[in-house]
C-alpha cells in the first residue's frame, strides 16, 4: 500500500491537540507502546479519495463583480468555492455535524457582489417526514471559510423535486444588506435587511405557488409545493445604496409564473402576458439590453421535464417573445433549465434542455438574443442520403474515466448514445462574467468547463470539455474494505457503485465486468487481501456478488438473486474459500466455488448482516433482529450464540478484530427506544461487554497498530461523554481520544469506518454526500533508537536493529535482543494483523502468531517457545 501525499486544495490541519490517556492491556507486559505513541496527541490531516463528483450539482454561482469568484452548490454534499491556483473546488460545509446532517443540502447559494467576501446558503434536505428539522439561511463573511446560522421556521428541501431551479436567495445589488429568499410548501417570499442575520416573511407578496410535482402518487416526496422560486433586480432605476426598486420573483404556479414590484418590494402584482402552462425554471436579467430572459419546463425535474420554452421579456416595454430554440433531433419536445447571458457580451445567451435521455442533452447558443441559434449537435442529411452527427465540441474525460458509466468509450454518431455523454440534468449553466470562453455547467455526476467557448462561433469551431469537478466528493459511500498490500481501498457506494482505489489521489475507473449501478457491500478475505468480494446491482438491474482473486483487476458474477429487494450485504471467510451473501428479501446463501454457485445457509433468515472472522475461515457470524449468530463451518450453517443484551432497534455495524480469532466489536442502536453504543466480545460473539463512555456508536473498525503496541488501532464513529465524533483507540479499548474536531465532521458518518491496515493512524470515513474522508495523523512519529545511556520504564517502545521493541519493566543499558528473557520485547505483525512470533515477546492463550509459514495459536503463557518446536508446547498449528 503506497503512502499517500496531500491532496492539493483538499487537506486542512484541524491543529487541535487532545490529551490522550493509554492504559496497559491485561498481560504480561503493559501496553505501554500505545502510552508512548499517544504522548504527544493526534493531529489529524483531512482530505478525500479521488473521485471527483459523483452526484448531482444544481447550481454554479459566479460572482458578478470579484473576477474568478465561482461558487457550487450540491444536493447533499454542501456547498463549494473554486481554488483558481489549484483548479480545485474547496468544501465549505464540512463543520456540519451528525444533529444537523440535512444542513448539507443545499437548496440555494448567494455571493454578494458589493462585499465579495459575504456568501450565503440555503440549507436543508427534505421539506417531508424524511427530515425532521426546519432549514436555515447560512452566512459567511470570509469566503465560506467560517459561518453563521439564521435557522427559519420552516423546511429547506435541497435534495427535493425542483432543487435545479432557482436562484431562491439573492443578494439585492444595489442594497447588498437586503436578500430575498423563495420558500417552499407554501411559506412565501422571505426578506432580510440585515444581511442575513433575521429574515421575515414578505406579507405583501400574493402567491405562495400550488405547483406539486405528483399530488396523486401518495408519495409525500412527490406532494409537496415548489413555492417561490427566484427572484431578479433591475437596478438601472435604482440609486446605488437603496433598495432596488424593480423587482421579478417567480413563482411555481402555472398560471401566474411572474410578478413585479417598482417599490422595492413593497406592492407586487402579476406580470402581463408572462407564458402559462410552465414552471419558469430559470430567469437572468440583461440591464444592458433591457430584457429579462426565462427558461421554462413542464414539470419540476432534476428528473423530468417533457416539455417547455425560453422566452424574452422587455423590462420597458413589457413585451414578451417566443424564443425557443427549433431544433429537435428525434423529434421529442424537451423542457429547458440552464440558462446564462454572456456579461461581457449580452446579445450570447445559451440555453440547455433539462433533460434528454437519449440520446444526450443539446445546449444551444445565440449571439442575436435568441432570434437564431446553434444547437452544440445536430443531426444533418446530405443528398447522397444517410444521416451524419455535426458537433460543436470535443469532450475528453481521460482524468475521470469513469464518467463513461461502464461502457467503453464511443464518440457521438447517429443515432446512438455517446460515452461520456454531455450529460443529464443540466439546470446549472454558466458564462464567467469576466471570461466570454469559460463556461461551466453541472449535471447530475459532474461539472463539464470549457475554456475556449467562443471558438462556437467559429466556422467549423470546436470547444473542449473536460470535467471540472476535482474536489467536489458528493457520492454517497455505503461499505469500504482496506486491504493489505499495494490496493489502498474498496468501496460500494450508491449511483456509481464503487471503486478499487491503489492510489488514493487518483480518480480511478469504477467496477466493470460487472458494472455496478449502486454497491452496498464490500469485503476482502482477512488472511488473503487479494480475494474481494462486492454486492449491488448490475446494469440489468439483477442483485448479484462479484468475486475478485486478483485485488479487482477481473471479476466472477453470481447468478441474481431472484426476489431480492436489494443487494444487502456480503463477506468472504479469512482464506478466501468460501462466500456467504445475505441479499435483502432473500434467502441468505454460501458460495465455495468463489461466488459461482450459491445454496442457501441454514439458521439465518433474510435480512442479517454479515461479517468474517480475519483470521479462522470456519467462522462467520451474523446479526438480525438483537442476535448474534456464529458459523463454525464457512457460512453454511448458523446458530444464534447471544441475545438480549445488543440493539434489537435500529442499524447496526460488526467487524472482527484483525490477527485474532473470536474478538469483535459492534456498534449501533437507535436514540428512539433500547440500548445503542459500541460492544466488544472476546469469545466469537457469546458473550458482550459494553464499552464504558459511549452513549451512542454506528460504526466500528480497524486499522494498523501502534508502534510497539499489540493490537490494532480502533477506530469508530460515535458519541462519547455526549460529544459525537471520530474516536481512535491503541490500547484495545482500555482508552480512547477524539480525532477529529468541530470544523471536520461531515454530516451523517455511519456506514462504515475503516482504518488503514498499512500506515498506522489513517482512517477512512463513508460519508452521506461528502465522499471517503480520509484522516492521517500527521503527529504520528517514527520511533526513537535505543540508547545506553537512557533511563527507560515499562511499557517504553524503542527501535533497535530494524525492529520494534517494547519494555517489560525499567531498565538501562540492556540492549534489545541481547538476552534472551531480558527486559524487552521485539513486537512485529504480518500485514494481515497476525502477529510475528518473536522469541523475547510474550505471548497469552488464545493469541495468535504467524512462524514458519503457519498460523499458530497459543494453549497457555508462553515466552520463547518457538512453535512447532516441541510436540507438546503451548502452540497448536491452524493453519
Amino acid at each position: 500500500m503506497r503512502f499517500r501525499r496531500s491532496a492539493v486544495g483538499l487537506v486542512v490541519a484541524t491543529g487541535v491537540v487532545v490529551p490522550l490517556a493509554v492504559a496497559a492491556p491485561a498481560t504480561a507486559a503493559p501496553d505501554r507502546a500505545a502510552t508512548q505513541a499517544a504522548a504527544d496527541a493526534p493531529a489529524y490531516e483531512w482530505s478525500n479519495a479521488a473521485i471527483s463528483g459523483g452526484g448531482y450539482v444544481p447550481g454554479i454561482v459566479y460572482n458578478q463583480t470579484e473576477p474568478g469568484l465561482v461558487y457550487a452548490r450540491t444536493d447533499i454534499g454542501g456547498a463549494y468555492r473554486l481554488d483558481r491556483t489549484t483548479d480545485e473546488w474547496v468544501p465549505l460545509l464540512d463543520h456540519v455535524g451528525w444533529d444537523d446532517w440535512n444542513r448539507l443540502g443545499v437548496l440555494s447559494l448567494a455571493t454578494d457582489p458589493v462585499d465579495t467576501s459575504r456568501v450565503y446558503v440555503a440549507t436543508g434536505m427534505y421539506t417531508n417526514e424524511w427530515d425532521p428539522d426546519n432549514g436555515a439561511i447560512l452566512r459567511s463573511q470570509d469566503y465560506g471559510a467560517t459561518w453563521d446560522a439564521s435557522p427559519l421556521p420552516f423546511k429547506v428541501g435541497g435534495n427535493m423535486p425542483g432543487r435545479g431551479i432557482g436562484e431562491r436567495l439573492q443578494v439585492d445589488p444595489s442594497d447588498n444588506d437586503v436578500l430575498y429568499y423563495g420558500a417552499e410548501s407554501g411559506q412565501g417570499l422571505w426578506r432580510s435587511t440585515d444581511a442575513g442575520v433575521t429574515f421575515s416573511r414578505v406579507d405583501a407578496f400574493p402567491n405562495v405557488g400550488d405547483f406539486v410535482p405528483d399530488a396523486g402518487s401518495g408519495n409525500s416526496y412527490l406532494m409537496q409545493n415548489l413555492g417561490v422560486l427566484w427572484t431578479a433586480f433591475d437596478t438601472t432605476a435604482t440609486p446605488a445604496g437603496e433598495p432596488t426598486k424593480t423587482i421579478f420573483t417567480a413563482v411555481a404556479d402555472t398560471d401566474d409564473i411572474l410578478y413585479r414590484s417598482d417599490d422595492a418590494g413593497a406592492t407586487w402584482g402579476p406580470v402581463a402576458g408572462a407564458p402559462k402552462g410552465f414552471l419558469p425554471h430559470h430567469g437572468v436579467i440583461d440591464e444592458a439590453g433591457g430584457f429579462l430572459y426565462l427558461t421554462t419546463s413542464s414539470a419540476s425535474g432534476p428528473y423530468d421535464g417533457p416539455d417547455g420554452e425560453v422566452w424574452r421579456y422587455g423590462l420597458d416595454d413589457g413585451s414578451w417573445t417566443n424564443i425557443t430554440p427549433a431544433y429537435r433531433p428525434v423529434g421529442v419536445d424537451f423542457g429547458f433549465g440552464g440558462l446564462t447571458v454572456d456579461k461581457s457580451d449580452p446579445d450570447t445567451i445559451m440555453v440547455a434542455s433539462q433533460i434528454q435521455w437519449w440520446p444526450d442533452i443539446l445546449i444551444f447558443r445565440s449571439t442575436d438574443r435568441g432570434a437564431t441559434w446553434s444547437p452544440i449537435w445536430e443531426y444533418a442529411y446530405p443528398p447522397e442520403g444517410g444521416t451524419t452527427f455535426l458537433s460543436r465540441y470535443e469532450q475528453s474525460v481521460d482524468e475521470v474515466p469513469w464518467l463513461t458509466f461502464g461502457k467503453d468509450a464511443a464518440p457521438p454518431v447517429p443515432w446512438s448514445e455517446p460515452s461520456p455523454k454531455l450529460g443529464w440534468m443540466v439546470s446549472a449553466l454558466e458564462i464567467d462574467p469576466f471570461d466570454s470562453d469559460e463556461l461551466m455547467y453541472g449535471t447530475g455526476a459532474t461539472i463539464y468547463r470549457s475554456d475556449d467557448l467562443t471558438a462556437w462561433d467559429q466556422p467549423g469551431g470546436m470547444i473542449h470539455l473536460t470535467p471540472e469537478a476535482f474536489g467536489i466528493e458528493e457520492t454517497a459511500i455505503q461499505d469500504l474494505v482496506a486491504p493489505a498490500g499495494d490496493v489502498d481501498l474498496v468501496s460500494a457506494m450508491l449511483d456509481l457503485g464503487g471503486f478499487v482505489h491503489d492510489d488514493l489521489d487518483a480518480v480511478p475507473q469504477s467496477f466493470r465486468a460487472p458494472y455496478f449501478g449502486g454497491g452496498t457491500s464490500v469485503d476482502a478475505a482477512g488472511l488473503v487481501p487479494d480475494v474481494v468480494v462486492r454486492a449491488g446491482t448490475d446494469g440489468g438491474g439483477g442483485r448479484v456478488v462479484a468475486a475478485s482473486t486478483e485485488s479487482g483487476v477481473s471479476w466472477t458474477t453470481s447468478p441474481p438473486a431472484d426476489g431480492a429487494t436489494g443487494s444487502g450485504t456480503v463477506t468472504v471467510n479469512a482464506d478466501g474459500s468460501g462466500i456467504v451473501w445475505a441479499p435483502d428479501g432473500a434467502a441468505v446463501r454460501h458460495s465455495s466455488d468463489g461466488g459461482v454457485t450459491f445454496t442457501d445457509v441454514a439458521g439465518l433468515a433474510a435480512g442479517a448482516r454479515v461479517e468474517s472472522d480475519r483470521v479462522d475461515p470456519s467462522r462467520v457470524y451474523a446479526f438480525a433482529g438483537g442476535v448474534f449468530f456464529r458459523s463454525e463451518d464457512a457460512g453454511a450453517q448458523f446458530a444464534a450464540v447471544s441475545s438480549g443484551t445488543l440493539p434489537d432497534e435500529g442499524p447496526v455495524r460488526f467487524g472482527a478484530t484483525p490477527g485474532a480469532i473470536g474478538d469483535l466489536w459492534l456498534a449501533g442502536g437507535s436514540d428512539e427506544g433500547g440500548v445503542y453504543g459500541l460492544w466488544h466480545s472476546t469469545d466469537g460473539g457469546s458473550t458482550w461487554t459494553a464499552v464504558e463512555g459511549f452513549d451512542e456508536a454506528d460504526a466500528v473498525g480497524f486499522g494498523k497498530a501502534a508502534p510497539g503496541a499489540t493490537s490494532p488501532a480502533v477506530y469508530t464513529a460515535a458519541s462519547r461523554d455526549g460529544v459525537r465524533g471520530v474516536y481512535r483507540s491503541i490500547d484495545g479499548g482500555a482508552s480512547w481520544t477524539r480525532i477529529n474536531d468541530d470544523a471536520h465532521e461531515w454530516g451523517w458518518i455511519g456506514a462504515d469506518i475503516e482504518g488503514d491496515p498499512d500506515v498506522f493512524g489513517r482512517v477512512y470515513l463513508a460519508t452521506n454526500g461528502r465522499g471517503i474522508v480520509v484522516g492521517d495523523d500527521t503527529s504520528a512519529a517514527s520511533t526513537d533508537e535505543w540508547s545506553s545511556s537512557a533511563v527507560y520504564d515499562e511499557g517504553d517502545v524503542v527501535s533497535s536493529g530494524g525492529a520494534v521493541w517494547v519494555a517489560s519493566w525499567w531498565t538501562q543499558g540492556q540492549r534489545p535482543g541481547a538476552k534472551k528473557n531480558g527486559p524487552w520485547q521485539e513486537i512485529a505483525a504480518t500485514p494481515t494483523g497476525v502477529a510475528v512470533w518473536t522469541a523475547s515477546r510474550i505471548f497469552d492463550t488464545g493469541d495468535v502468531v504467524s512462524s514458519g509459514g503457519s498460523l499458530w495459536r497459543a494453549k497457555w503463557w508462553s515466552r520463547g517457545d518457538e512453535p512447532g518446536s516441541s510436540k507438546h508446547g503451548p502452540w497448536d498449528r491452524i493453519g
